[in-house]
């Protein structure tokens, strides 16, 4: 089997495309920031340094929120032609907070309790009635970057002018008290497959491990896994980070990532996360490309008017093979059947009709 990783070369890259080698007889990395979607009349092209793309087997896309639309455009093409673990909606949701947030509102997903305003009058009016303090955050941005804290209106209001100056939608949120930590969880397919504790450094409310947190590895309880789980599913990525608070509610989800970054957790748990989901890939592009087989089986057969449903009896119209006093069997119901020559049978006969069955 063949498979890409499309991404921009960091050393988690790095990292899973080897893992990917145990697993694919072929893995190709490609750099995204060489690709090129063309659309015009003869149709939809995916480019790579000015040449096809070609065909793969998996395909697994990853990238900043830079790259956000380049990747929706490639997994539109894509999807229906290989495994992709990555929806194409993820592309556009996961890489902007504010519709995570909706989106994850949509399916009851706890989170803290979040503000967004048309217009700077309105946030001074959210700014005037909210519990202090409070998260500004800008949609996109990851590693915790664009993420500000105010204690106080006056502190607020100051950001506010400048996030006015700078002509930046942003969002305001709850601040959730945990003594600068939160939690990390790697999901890949329907598990939880590593999780850590980040704790941020000195007087830094960040507690993202590229801002200087520190992780180490915890173990969760089955409510905050299958928020976790839950969170990966209704955002449609099949290999995905979130991350969580714990409060006085409960597990509260505050982001989620679909390039999430390796070195951080894989230190913290000691577990190779890269190799997980370098094997469910393989599996799951295993599993599509025989579906892929079955279903091109079941058109042939119903081509020629053989049903394939397990539990419908197999028609076929087709004349006689008579070979002296044998019949001959067409190659294909012997297969449906599973008859062979070594095997004893009961038949029964009557003009015009014949049932053979397994003794």
């Amino acid at each position: 089997m063949k498979a890409a990783l499309i991404s921009l070369g960091s050393v988690s890259s790095k990292w899973t495309a080897e893992a990917m080698r145990k697993y694919f007889e072929e893995v190709d990395e490609i750099d995204i920031r060489y690709i090129e979607v063309t659309v015009g009349r003869e149709g939809t092209k995916v480019l790579y340094k000015g040449e096809n793309l070609g065909e793969y087997d998996c395909i697994f896309g990853k990238g900043s929120f830079r790259y956000a639309e380049l990747m929706a455009a490639i997994t539109s093409i894509y999807y229906d032609k290989c495994y992709m673990p990555i929806k194409q909606k993820s592309f556009t949701i996961v890489h902007d907070k504010l519709l995570t947030h909706l989106e994850l509102q949509k399916h009851n997903i706890p989170m803290p309790l979040t503000y967004i305003s048309a217009t700077v009058s309105a946030a001074r009016g959210i700014l005037k009635r909210v519990n202090y303090p409070i998260i500004m955050k800008f949609p996109k941005g990851t590693q915790g970057k664009g993420v500000m804290v105010a204690d106080s209106y006056a502190g607020a209001s100051s950001i506010l002018d400048a996030l006015q100056s700078l002509r930046q939608p942003f969002i305001i949120q709850e601040y959730i008290e945990t003594d600068g930590s939160d939690i990390r969880v790697m999901i890949v397919g329907d598990k939880v497959v590593a999780s850590m504790v980040r704790r941020s450094s000195n007087d830094e409310k960040r507690s993202n491990i590229h801002a200087g947190g520190k992780g180490e590895a915890t173990t969760l309880d089955s409510h905050t896994k299958k928020i976790a789980i839950d969170t990966a599913k209704v955002l449609g990525g099949d290999i995905c980070g979130v991350d969580i608070l714990e409060s006085h509610r409960g597990p509260l989800v505050i982001e989620a990532n679909i390039s999430p970054g390796l070195q951080g957790i894989t230190k913290a748990t000691n577990i190779n996360v890269a190799d997980k989901m370098a094997k469910f890939l393989y599996l799951n592009t295993k599993e599509y490309l025989e579906k892929k087989k079955q279903k091109h089986t079941d058109k042939i057969m119903g081509d020629l008017g053989i049903s394939n449903n397990k539990e419908d009896s197999k028609q076929l119209i087709t004349t006689l093979d008579l070979r002296g006093n044998r019949l001959l069997l067409p190659q294909i119901m012997t297969g449906i059947t599973k008859f062979n020559e070594m095997e004893e049978v009961t038949i029964e006969a009557k003009k015009g009709e014949l049932k053979i069955t397994k003794f």
